[in-house]
């Protein structure tokens, strides 16, 4: 019996056959409701990245459709149809359709996900002791040249940089592999006193571990088999593979704009437009 293979990364999934697009749902039920249920529904077929409830646009019908989007292309399939038709909370039935045109080149490279939504598909994959992580290193460089170069230009003696570098390994013992990742976090600060600079010092280490996790995260390959094992695969850098000594007094800073996490830790916005052409 052949056994068929779904790939999932540890990114922003925008393929649009992850993508349902679910439309006929009544005016008689409120956003927060139609939301609830259409997640309770769709997350039975997989790990949902996203659901999206919006009102029908002006001049159109009353009622409202969802943007359902998963992290695998073949549980979109399954979950489209499956419920194409079906009626689930209401008297009418929904329609459901893959969308299916192609995005255009520039919004091939999706995001990484957010530490949160890492967090979260590892666990559902993997278990809660599927995969741990700890730190390999974590430094204060806010000595180092960038930082001292853009304190000196603020003009203002009572702003500081301070910046931490952070490299974390998560492993995956039932598989044998660990992946390493790096994360950069700074922030100017407006003050000098322990007050105001301890309370920042502890939340950029926790952003640095953050995003060191995610690109971690961004290594590592999930292949789950049809008939339910996952297999963990990873891409393994020269980097990833020096011994812990090696590493002493080093970090390797990547140049990883800022706005690609969300240092709040909440999740990051869908930016990505919506395609909703379907196959009908």
């Amino acid at each position: 019996m052949e056994v068929e293979v779904d790939a999932i990364e540890f990114r922003v999934p925008i393929e649009n056959n992850k993508t349902l697009f679910v439309w006929n749902i009544l005016s008689t039920f409120s956003e927060a409701f139609i939301y609830e249920s259409i997640w309770n529904i769709f997350c039975n077929f997989g790990p949902l990245y996203l659901v999206k409830v919006c009102p029908n646009a002006a001049g159109v019908e009353p009622g409202f459709y969802a943007l359902v989007k998963y992290f695998s292309a073949a549980q979109a399939s399954k979950a489209q149809r499956a419920t194409h038709g079906r009626g689930f909370f209401q008297s009418s039935p929904l329609k459901v359709k893959l969308s299916t045109k192609q995005y255009p080149n520039f919004l091939h490279n999706s995001k990484p996900l957010s530490h949160c939504k890492c967090q979260d598909l590892a666990n559902h994959y993997l278990g809660f002791n599927g995969w741990s992580t700890h730190i390999v290193t974590l430094k204060d460089i806010s000595n180092c040249d960038d930082a001292e170069r853009l304190s000196s230009t603020t003009g203002d003696p009572q702003e500081i940089t301070l910046k931490y570098g952070c490299i974390m390994e998560v492993t995956f013992p039932q598989h044998g592999l660990s992946c390493r990742g790096v994360g950069v976090a700074e922030e100017t600060v407006e003050g000098t006193g322990p007050d105001v600079v301890l309370p920042k010092r502890g939340k950029l280490q926790r952003w640095a571990r953050d995003k060191a996790v995610v690109d971690a995260f961004e290594k590592v390959l999930l292949l789950v088999l049809s008939n339910g094992k996952v297999v963990v695969e990873g891409r393994v850098e020269r980097d990833d593979v020096l011994q812990d000594e090696d590493l002493e007094g080093l970090i390797k800073v990547n140049d990883i704009p800022w706005s690609q996490f969300d240092p709040d830790g909440q999740e990051e916005n869908e930016d990505i437009p919506w395609d909703l052409s379907v196959n009908m």
